[in-house]
């Protein structure tokens, strides 16, 4: 595998990580993760064309690029990949031509299906996608339990309008799936959270997929706005400072939900993934130094889910919106402590999201995270 990395920061390209012996014209996949109004430039779009013609070019809008150890805003990072051994397939489509979220999870692995299939990377739509259906659907229609990791698309801090787009210009509601197939391709992966509990444990009684009513019979955004105190003037804001920690019933896991909208008619708060019925959940607030040592367990667990030990040759980084919100002047710190796991050379991309997945552990199904750092590694032997 060899890696070639392209910086387009304050109105210019400039160049970045190169394996000696990369050839443009031989890549076959080039990730592009980029301010909103970048991935959407039909000029800079021909540009990564024109360097690399033979590639599937895969782009995403973001709320912030990673390359490196340095953290960008209002930049297109660009990294594309010279596989030797490997073969790759992209599968394309849009939530608003399936009935649902889980009906676009299905249709995009049964695209993918072979006997060789190894693992996917997806990239999708983080305003119109339910991210716990999508990744439902990608789970159901999973007969080989091949390894599922990628992230949802960003938009700032704005939550507005996301795009992503396959061998185009980036658009709103596409979803893109990428195969990897063979034998000579390891992929690592790891998320980790590092937020802090606190109040007591509680039930959720009303819920409808990733709307939230009732939590222990009473009014769950009036509950919430309690624990905010002055914080609830702020909402929907500062609910990225407090998400729920959720388990769901019949599940020893912890998920992380964070609140995407509330609707103060209803009560109601709209969450990036489902909550279901039954589920328990307990208020989280962020403890920095935590966030960021949860970043180097994540990088760490990537090493425990290459079961033959594989250095990795690239890693790619999907961290939550929230904590870059959080984080804010220490956002670099989390990368940087990503960076100090891995190997001094291994090149990084990535983008911070509105939702990551990843399995928890190697051999299970993949989940919608959210306010995690979350890495995909790749390697080839």
């Amino acid at each position: 595998m060899k890696i070639q990395q392209h910086h387009y920061v304050e109105n210019c390209w400039k160049p970045g990580f190169t394996t000696e012996g990369f050839t443009e014209k031989e890549a076959q996949l080039v990730l592009v993760f980029g301010e909103p109004g970048l991935v959407t430039d039909e000029r800079i779009f021909n540009h990564i064309c024109s360097l690399f013609p033979k590639a599937q070019i895969v782009s995403s809008s973001t709320a912030g690029e990673i390359i490196g150890d340095d953290v960008f805003d209002n930049s297109i990072v660009a990294t594309a990949i010279q596989f030797e051994k490997t073969q790759i397939k992209c599968s394309a489509t849009n939530v608003q031509e399936h009935t649902n979220s889980y009906e676009t999870g299905i249709y995009l692995m049964k695209k993918l299906q072979a006997d060789d299939l190894v693992s996917v990377f997806v990239i999708s739509d983080g305003t119109y996608i339910n991210g716990s259906e999508l990744v439902a659907g990608l789970n159901e229609n999973n007969p080989g339990n091949v390894s599922i990791t990628g992230g949802l698309a960003g938009d700032g801090a704005r939550f507005s309008k996301t795009f992503v787009g396959l061998n185009g210009l980036a658009i709103e509601g596409m979803i893109v799936a990428i195969g990897l197939y063979g034998n000579n391709i390891k992929i690592g992966h790891g998320s980790f959270g590092g937020w802090d509990e606190f109040g007591p444990e509680r039930t959720i009684t009303r819920s409808d997929k990733n709307i939230l009513f009732e939590i222990d019979g009473r009014n769950a955004l009036d509950l919430y706005k309690e624990y905010l105190g002055p914080y609830q003037d702020e909402l929907p804001g500062s609910a990225l400072l407090f998400p729920l920690s959720l388990k769901e019933p019949m599940s020893d896991e912890y998920l992380v939900r964070t609140i995407l909208s509330i609707n103060e008619q209803e009560k109601s708060m709209c969450f990036a993934g489902n909550l279901p019925q039954g589920s328990k959940v307990r208020l989280m607030k962020a403890n920095f130094d935590k966030l960021i040592d949860g970043s180097s367990i994540a990088a760490k667990n990537c090493f425990n889910s290459l079961l033959n030990g594989s250095d990795p040759e690239l890693a790619i980084l999907i961290s939550c919106v929230g904590r870059k919100l959080i984080l804010q002047e220490r956002t670099d710190e989390e990368v940087t402590a990503v960076k100090k796991v891995f190997q001094n050379d291994l090149p990084i991309a990535g983008f911070y999201s509105y939702g990551e997945i990843s399995p928890f552990n190697p051999q299970t199904k993949c989940e919608l995270h959210n306010q995690t750092m979350t890495i995909t590694t790749f390697s080839e032997f």
